[in-house]
């Protein structure tokens, strides 16, 4: 290193962002994703005693990818290689590989190749890599925000171990952020600011599990912010709102608000308005909700209040509970925008859960009643010195796929619990069970 690239290093250090500079050095200072780095998980011990093998690093933005490949970056002896797949063509890979060539041959010394945003290389850029991670000429790092089972050569992912980072919780970034406001030789210690709680919470539910997010923030905060009268930079809720370019309502998570605005939602898509659902969706997300309460409730809702009117419902919304698992915020509106007014223009029905207060109702009030020894079991050894099974009738073996025999316990004969209403595909279920009784009436 010359003179002017040392100086430039240096300038870059000081001038570069918060979120930059608050990057952990070592393995110790990193926060969060204890179920990979915990001291005694692999990755952990891995790196501590620089064997490292080839990894693929998978997360939402912020959690900490390229954080933790710096930090192999200075924990190893090996040569440490990075390079950007949005960015870089074959060429780059080319002299990658022939400089760890030369390192091992002349030096015995291995490469570590740290490849951001992987999933953006085509297949033949993948598969250019391939032996040379096989014969270990590389170790490869790759950080990808998408799923690499999909994304990634499934060659390169059998030659990886996968490491999934989760986003970052509540209680990570509160700390970050009052590390970065305190911490005098990297962070805005020197500012004397003093970030309130109230403040921290709010920047750090804000975030989203994304660590760059709250550090860019409270930077602009503290860069922005008058002092007060007593010579203290004071980062409050308001100055957080206004520095995050975002202003919240105010929505306590355990408080009234909370519960009124699901109320509203549910309420809203049980009542066939998409337009609310949507509007009562947004006001959530805007506030901070957690996707996942969200989406829980909506699977509750495509049960209870659409049911078998349309069974789809349900598929959509437990797909749209999938979808804020893999893609997360903000992307993830878009599909529970989607579900909540397919949920909310779906036809309705309460039938599944009148059905099961029903017989709910019917059980606590009589109890376990003997089941019809014809539908018992079988299958064991002394089964049929009980009577068990015999006289069973395979309703594949009759017309129409259906035969008259007796399944509730013989005390509930007769008892109805589902009653499919005339709505959706449940007049289709009501008119199927109709023709099936009127069999039944004429004794066939």
């Amino acid at each position: 290193m010359d003179l002017f690239e040392y100086m430039r290093e240096n300038k870059y250090e000081k001038e570069s962002p918060l979120a930059a500079r608050m990057r952990p050095r070592t393995l110790d200072e990193v926060v969060g994703q204890k179920h990979i780095i915990a001291k005694d998980k692999l990755l952990y011990r891995a790196i501590m005693a620089d064997k490292l093998s080839s990894i693929i690093l998978y997360g939402p933005p912020g959690t900490g990818k390229t954080t933790l490949a710096k930090v192999i970056a200075g924990t190893t002896k090996a040569e440490f290689t990075q390079i950007n797949a949005t960015i870089a063509g074959k060429k780059d890979m080319e002299e990658v590989v022939q400089k760890a060539k030369d390192n091992l041959g002349m030096y015995g010394k291995k490469t570590i190749l740290f490849i951001d945003e992987i999933h953006r290389f085509n297949k033949g850029q993948q598969d250019y890599l391939l032996p040379f991670v096989e014969d270990g000429t590389v170790i490869l790092i790759g950080a990808t925000t998408e799923n690499p089972y999909f994304e990634v050569n499934g060659a390169l992912i059998s030659r990886s171990v996968i490491f999934e980072l989760k986003p970052l919780s509540t209680e990570d970034i509160k700390e970050l952020l009052n590390r970065a406001v305190t911490d005098k030789e990297r962070g805005m210690g020197s500012y004397k600011a003093v970030l309130e709680p109230d403040a921290a919470s709010f920047l750090a539910d804000l975030a989203d599990g994304d660590a760059r997010h709250a550090l860019n923030a409270i930077e602009l905060g503290v860069l922005t912010t008058q002092r007060s009268d007593d010579g203290l930079i004071h980062i409050t809720r308001e100055v957080a709102e206004e520095c995050i370019q975002k202003k919240v309502a105010r929505y306590d998570k355990d408080g009234d608000n909370h519960y009124d605005t699901i109320s509203a939602f549910i309420k809203s898509m049980r009542g066939s308005d998409p337009d609310a659902a949507v509007y009562y969706l947004a006001r959530m997300l805007n506030a901070g909700e957690d996707p996942k309460f969200i989406v829980r409730r909506m699977m509750v809702c495509a049960s209870e209040d659409v049911g078998n009117a349309d069974p789809q419902a349900l598929q959509v919304a437990v797909a749209a509970s999938l979808a804020v698992e893999r893609l997360g915020m903000p992307e993830a509106r878009i599909t529970l925008a989607q579900a909540a007014s397919y949920i909310a223009t779906a036809p309705k029905s309460n039938s599944a859960i009148v059905a099961i207060d029903r017989a709910s109702s019917v059980v606590n009030e009589t109890g376990n009643l003997p089941i019809p020894p014809h539908l018992q079991d079988a299958h064991y050894k002394s089964a049929a010195r009980l009577g068990h099974g015999i006289g069973y009738k395979y309703a594949h073996d009759y017309p129409d796929h259906y035969v008259e025999q007796q399944y509730l316990p013989y005390e509930l004969n007769g008892k109805e619990f589902y009653s499919p209403s005339g709505n959706g595909y449940e007049l289709k279920i009501k008119e199927h069970m109709r023709k099936l009784k009127n069999r039944e009436d004429k004794g066939l």
